[in-house]
């Protein structure tokens, strides 16, 4: 008689964590919002160093909208979105995850020669950080 009670528990509590009510992942741990952000992030750094290349500020426009509209698909509301977007400490963790993955490419983000010419390979390559820069 016990195992119905027990069972019945555990699809219950199954159920409840299965729902939208279980909590879901910060969205610096959402890793398709996360480096595309980082992307964004690393483009504009490409942009204000270097003078000769600029950024496609509509495809960038479009890109945020659209990791924007993602986060509210898996989600998150406007506030949390804009929570994570404007935090200092999330900004502060960014450039700290940028820096490591530059240096990751052999890119020492300090150097301006170095970032520039980063910047133009990834053009060149039409990655996601040079498909916002022309």
């Amino acid at each position: 008689m016990r195992l119905i009670p027990r069972t019945l528990t555990a699809l219950t509590l199954g159920a409840l964590l299965a729902s939208p009510l279980a909590a879901k992942p910060a969205l610096r741990d959402v890793s398709e919002i996360d480096n595309a952000l980082m992307a964004i992030a690393i483009a504009d750094e490409i942009r204000k160093t270097c003078p000769d290349i600029d950024a496609r500020m509509v495809k960038a426009l479009f890109t945020i909208n659209a990791l924007k509209s993602r986060a509210g698909d898996l989600g998150y509301s406007d506030d949390e979105i804009e929570d994570y977007v404007t935090s200092k400490d999330e900004k502060k963790r960014m450039r700290a995850k940028a820096t490591a993955w530059l240096k990751a490419q052999g890119v020492d983000a300090k150097d301006k020669a170095q970032l520039c010419a980063f910047g133009a390979a990834q053009m060149d390559k039409e990655t996601a950080i040079g498909v916002l820069l022309r």
